[in-house]
This record gives C-alpha cells, sequence and structure tokens, in this order.
C-alpha cells in the first residue's frame, strides 16, 4: 500500500477513535460530575476530567457506534445535551443514597446535643453536624467496600447499551417521575437508621425531665446534658456495626432508579 494512503487510512481511523472518545466523555464526564465523593468539592475537576477521560478511553470500543461526526448543528447539540443530561441524572440518583446518611446524622444530631457542633463539610459544600458529616463519609466507606466503584462503571456500560449514543430519550414522564420515588425511600430510610437513637433520646429526655420535675435541686440539666452526649456515642457505636445492610438496601435502590433513566 502506498504510504501516503496508508497514512491517510491512520489519520481517519486516529480521528475515529478521538471522536468516539469525546463522545463516551460527555456521559462520563457528567457523571462523574454529580457523582457522590468523585463529584464534590474534595476532587479536583483536573482529577474528574482525568478520570472520565480514563473510562471514556476504556469503554469506547466496548459501546455502540457513536456519531461518526461533530458538527455544530441543532442535531448535535441536541445529543450533547441529552448525554450530559442522562449522565448527570444518573450521577444525581446516586448522590441522593448518600444524603440519607447526612440526614440521619443530622436527626440523630439534634437528639444527642451534638447539632450544635457545627463544621465546613468539604464534601457537600455547606455547613453540617459532626455526626452528618461522619454518616456521610461511613457510607462513602461502605460504597467503596460493596464495590460500589465497580457497580457505577456496570451501570454506564448498560447505560450505553440500553440507551446509545444519539438515540431518542425513553419515556420522559417516566423518567421525572423516578426521583420523587427514590427521594421518597430516601426519605424512610434516613428516619430508619435515626430512629433507634432518636427513641432512646427522647426516652433518656423524658426521664430527666421527671426527674427535674421531682427534684429540681439535682439540678437535672447539668446531668442531662453529659448523660446524653455519653449515651448517643455508645448508641452511634452500636449503630455502626449495623449500617451494613440497610445502606446496601439504600445503594440498590439508587442504583435501579439511575437505570430506569435509560430503560
Amino acid at each position: 500500500m502506498d504510504p501516503a494512503t496508508q497514512m491517510v487510512i491512520d489519520g481517519q481511523q486516529a480521528f475515529g477513535m478521538i471522536n468516539a472518545i469525546l463522545w463516551t466523555m460527555l456521559r462520563t464526564g457528567a457523571l462523574l460530575m454529580a457523582a457522590p465523593l468523585i463529584g464534590t468539592r474534595a476532587v479536583s475537576v483536573r482529577v474528574r476530567v482525568i478520570i472520565a477521560g480514563a473510562l471514556a478511553m476504556a469503554l469506547a470500543p466496548l459501546l455502540p457506534g457513536t456519531p461518526d461526526r461533530i458538527a455544530f448543528d441543532a442535531s448535535t447539540v441536541l445529543n450533547v445535551a441529552r448525554e450530559l443530561a442522562v449522565g448527570a441524572s444518573m450521577g444525581f440518583m446516586l448522590r441522593l443514597a448518600f444524603e440519607a446518611g447526612a440526614m440521619a446524622g443530622e436527626l440523630i444530631s439534634q437528639g444527642t446535643g451534638l447539632a450544635f457542633a457545627q463544621m465546613s463539610d468539604p464534601l457537600r459544600g455547606v455547613n453540617s453536624g459532626v455526626v452528618g458529616q461522619w454518616f456521610y463519609l461511613a457510607f462513602g466507606l461502605l460504597f467503596f467496600t460493596a464495590n460500589g466503584h465497580l457497580a457505577l462503571v456496570s451501570l454506564l456500560v448498560d447505560s450505553y447499551r440500553s440507551l446509545p449514543i444519539g438515540t431518542a430519550l425513553p419515556d420522559v414522564q417516566q423518567m421525572l417521575e423516578v426521583a420523587p420515588m427514590l427521594f421518597g425511600h430516601v426519605l424512610r430510610a434516613a428516619v430508619g437508621l435515626a430512629l433507634p437513637v432518636m427513641v432512646a433520646m427522647l426516652a433518656v429526655n423524658l426521664a430527666f425531665g421527671v426527674l427535674g420535675r421531682a427534684a429540681p435541686a439535682l439540678n437535672p440539666i447539668q446531668l442531662g446534658l453529659p448523660t446524653a452526649l455519653l449515651l448517643g456515642l455508645f448508641l452511634l457505636a452500636l449503630l455502626a456495626g449495623e449500617l451494613g445492610p440497610p445502606v446496601q438496601r439504600v445503594f440498590d435502590l439508587s442504583f435501579d432508579a439511575a437505570r430506569q433513566l435509560t430503560l
């Protein structure tokens, strides 16, 4: 084969690979930008772009065909917007699972008297209680322990197979119903995690309230706060050993909701 012809063919193959990688990076990058832990302020944008590029290069040869070219027309703009919307929606579904842990921590903080210990949360970008941040980190550790990062890559590959690049979105009404349903499950999961500690602390507060009415000279306020703190920390230590199954159920719900977006 003529060297010039060989160079042209190699150049076309190279541009085809770059085109496939760029199209794959759209959904992958949007997913990582909205995903928990990786999509937080604790991870710089440069690192997220590098991870998205590495995943795109690894997944592009395994995925269905991509549009032949990238042009500045209405079709390309709609395809780009569709890819970004699908990736960000799936990442948002996964982030809701972590918000269940943060909400459970805030509810426990209110009962144990630790709500006054507020500090800047670098992962969520807000001021939250120490217990809420601890729950968020615990959810992150359990996520990686349960191979959630591998399930995230599997979710991404399945989304490309069920909704290839350039195809129309499924029923939009069904997609809009997924987030409210998952939000309800997240609220119930958060209350379910915090309910044992909340009930125990409510019983303690009621006991000291009755003690305060019966014997005001004992000054139950000074006794109640340290007792509530110690008991709350003890209950948190017991709860830490039982977090696995309920947290796994929340993760399963979030992954199922993310898959429903592309069905």
